[in-house]
């Protein structure tokens, strides 16, 4: 139907003014048209915009990696950090994450009550068989002294098709639909957050036991430096509080360890629980830091292909599509519903005389259904419905800004950890020299010992601050391939695309 026409002047064209034709003329219009209620969802365009970030933040220092603009992000992204222990950790987790499981029964559940719902497109037919043994008696008619025994068998095949004249039922199949949609892109986020989440703990692993390993050469390095002292103080050439700094500067050293190797243990317990293993029984292969390499040449997706790609975007746009078609839903309910009812049947006395000549037996039925007065139930359910869609309409926004946001923080991080990494590992090796002097003029007695404990302690923050910040431009990475989207576009195990709506209406072949 055009949006000009009017059903009215439709029929009188086709049907003149007959009324059992215009009657029937209306029904097989509404039915055949294809009109449905409610607003036609159409997907919402991407921000007009050709940035992430309002100024530049190239990726500079050591290793400085390539941002390479309109670039698509792999799927296995994770490879790209050439560590096998880190790629079968990551593919290990995809594949048995009892998380991930839950997530593809959730979809395939909701795929299967799409399918559902296309049954309304159909008509419903049962069929039906009773036997009946019953006594008569002839007082009822006036004759007590009559009485017959008989016995009734029945066949019978019920036929019964609700006319979708204002499209409830393609709106349901279109809601069921876009939650499909909804679970489908909920597994895809999942499966990128699963794999963000393995390869962070990795990498946390790697630096905390690069951190455990350097606190253990210090602690070495200042127990050794103990033992110098010690032995001047006998000789007279240091003083007991040289003696009793140095001993501090040890145990607070050692008092690091706990709780790095403490956060080493659960972070490996974590991966276990990535992993679907249980800590006791988990095979977690070790990622060293120092065997990880940097990919140098990073995708940064088309703004205009960012709400494409993320799959919380897809989910939000999902869920804006199911409030629109519910609100189709809503309105349908309160207008009129036609059904068309039919039975055809056999009875006979004995089973075997059924479908015998005389026996048959049939009805039809048209029925129409309006709503009066439901006391306001299906009014404020159409509100409901249409607040909805406004809610839905501004989380769909909330979410693609949020995305806009990671992505723009994400760059920025990148832009500044090679400078971080610099400035690091310049202040780590001024920190070495500086302890080696310190040593050189405290054994000659040119300097005071607690020059020598200065640069201890500065020597071992500017070690673990270069451990971290070396970290913290893999996570940073990681953390990029995530925001935009993961590349689960590009997986051979991403769940498949939504089904064809009337796919399981159409014949196979």
């Amino acid at each position: 139907m055009r949006a000009g026409d009017q059903p009215m002047d439709i029929l009188d064209h086709k049907f003149g003014q007959h009324p059992k034709q215009l009657l029937l003329g209306t029904v097989c219009a509404l039915a055949l048209s294809g009109c449905a209620v409610g607003p036609n969802f159409s997907r919402p365009k991407a921000p007009a915009t050709d940035r992430y970030t309002e100024t530049a933040h190239p990726v500079t220092g050591p290793q400085a990696q390539k941002l390479a603009w309109g670039q698509d992000v792999a799927g296995d992204w994770w490879t790209l950090f050439r560590s096998p222990a880190l790629s079968q950790l990551v593919a290990t987790a995809l594949r048995d994450s009892p998380t991930l499981e839950a997530s593809r029964d959730t979809l395939t559940q909701a795929q299967e009550t799409t399918i559902a719902q296309q049954g309304g497109f159909l008509p419903s037919v049962s069929g039906q068989a009773s036997h009946q043994r019953e006594e008569y008696s002839g007082a009822a008619t006036g004759e007590p002294g009559l009485s017959q025994t008989f016995s009734v068998d029945t066949a019978q095949l019920n036929v019964s098709y609700t006319f979708d004249i204002w499209g409830a039922n393609r709106r349901a199949v279109e809601a069921d639909a876009a939650r499909a949609d909804y679970q489908r892109f909920e597994l895809e986020g999942a499966a990128n957050m699963l794999a963000a989440n393995t390869a962070d703990a990795a990498i946390n692993a790697g630096s905390l036991e690069a951190q455990i390993d350097a606190e253990r050469a210090l602690l070495g390095d200042q127990q050794h430096l103990l033992t110098t002292v010690q032995n001047q103080f006998n000789d007279g050439a240091a003083t007991g509080a040289d003696v009793a700094a140095q001993q501090t500067q040890v145990a607070q050293t050692a008092a690091l360890l706990p709780p790095l190797l403490t956060e080493l243990e659960q972070t490996r317990d974590q991966l276990a629980d990535y992993l679907g293993q249980i800590p006791s029984q988990a095979q977690v292969p070790v990622v060293k830091l120092a065997q990880l390499s940097l990919p140098m040449t990073l995708p940064e997706s088309l703004p205009s292909a960012l709400v494409e790609q993320r799959p919380d975007i897809r989910a939000a746009e999902a869920q804006f599509h199911t409030a629109s078609a519910e609100l189709g839903v809503a309105i349908a309910a309160r207008l009129p519903q036609i059904t068309l009812t039919g039975a055809i049947a056999s009875e006979a006395a004995r089973p075997y005389q059924l479908f015998s000549p005389g026996t048959g037996a049939w009805n039809v039925l048209g029925q129409g259904l309006a709503p009066i007065f439901q006391g306001g139930t299906l009014l404020h359910q159409q509100r409901a419905a249409n607040d909805a869609l406004k809610s839905a309409a501004a989380s769909y926004r909330a979410a693609v800004v949020g995305g806009f946001q990671n992505v723009a923080d994400c760059l920025v991080a990148l832009g500044n950890d090679g400078d971080e990494l610099t400035a690091s590992e310049n202040a780590a090796k001024a920190a070495a020299r500086s302890l080696r002097l310190a040593q050189v003029e405290y054994n000659s007695g040119s300097t005071s010992y607690q020059t020598v404990l200065t640069a201890e302690i500065q020597d071992q923050n500017a070690t673990i601050n270069v451990i971290k910040a070396t970290a913290a431009r893999y996570t940073d990475t990681v953390a990029l391939f995530t925001a935009l989207g993961g590349g689960w576009w590009n997986r051979s195990d991403a769940a498949p695309p939504p089904a064809n709506l009337f796919q399981s209406l159409e014949p196979t072949t």
